[in-house]
């Protein structure tokens, strides 16, 4: 079975720069990790690659420095890994993000399986998979907390609905995004980080695409604009009340009564 995870570098700290022109994030630089949600859909490949056989490929979309990320996939047991990284991929909303990730996909090959962790923790939309399965035109399910049964032509799953839990079956070729706990993902491997210290990402641009229109991809191909954006303040005021418990109770109303929370 061939499945591919993509998987994303986001920002490791709060501490994070903000254009003031286009109001994206400045990522160059910055420490940066694995998005959480993405290690619980590379082991999710990972287990089934190890009881069904195949290979599992990882996908990324960023700046240069985002290798490390493919890097580190290795060094949990990935095959292979390739980077979409290009300037005018830049600034991207969610459906030239997803546009953009499956052009990526349809020129890697074909694939049975595309997992993708729920959702960022630097967007949180839980949007892109399920766009990116659209452009594709292949089935999905997002939400998916268990993996009851790999078969040949076809994956049984459970997913998360709102007020239930629902089973089903679904045909590849198709996608999912996995919750966090589906499963735990294990460590990276200094074996593997030796093994795998050579190994080439593959790194794709717009001139690699079949579809070369610069207005579906970057901020020109981004139906949505983000007005303003800004780190949050950090507020370390306190107080410090003494008093007996009666007079602390009227000093608490006060308090709230004055910020309007009562």
């Amino acid at each position: 079975m061939n499945i591919l995870v993509c998987i994303k570098q986001v920002p490791g700290t709060s501490k994070v720069e903000v254009d003031p022109v286009t109001g994206v994030l400045k990522r160059d630089g910055i420490d940066s990790k694995m998005n959480p949600y993405d290690l619980y859909a590379l082991e999710t490949a990972l287990r089934i690659r190890e009881s069904n056989g195949g290979t599992v490929k990882v996908l990324s979309m960023g700046p240069n420095q985002a290798i490390s990320v493919i890097k580190e996939a290795y060094t949990m047991g990935a095959d292979e890994g390739t980077l979409l990284s290009d300037r005018r991929f830049g600034g991207a909303d969610v459906l030239a993000t997803s546009y953009t990730i499956s052009q990526g996909v349809k020129n890697m090959g074909d694939f049975q399986l595309i997992i993708c962790g729920k959702q960022t923790t630097d967007g949180d939309t839980a949007q892109v998979g399920p766009e990116m399965a659209e452009y594709l035109n292949i089935p999905h399910v997002a939400n998916v907390e268990e993996i009851i049964e790999v078969k040949d032509n076809s994956i049984i799953v459970e997913m998360d609905m709102p007020e239930s839990l629902e089973i089903v079956e679904i045909s590849y070729p198709c996608l999912i995004t996995v919750d966090k706990g589906i499963f735990e993902p294990r460590l990276p491997s200094y074996k593997k980080k030796v093994s795998t210290k050579d190994r080439e990402v593959t790194i794709m641009n717009l001139d690699n695409f079949k579809d070369k229109n610069e207005k579906k991809y970057g901020l020109n191909g981004s139906p949505t604009q983000v007005e303003r954006i800004f780190p949050p303040e950090v507020n370390n005021d306190r107080e410090i009340w003494t008093g007996t418990s009666s007079e602390l109770s009227e000093k608490i109303g006060t308090k709230l009564k004055s910020l309007k929370f009562i």
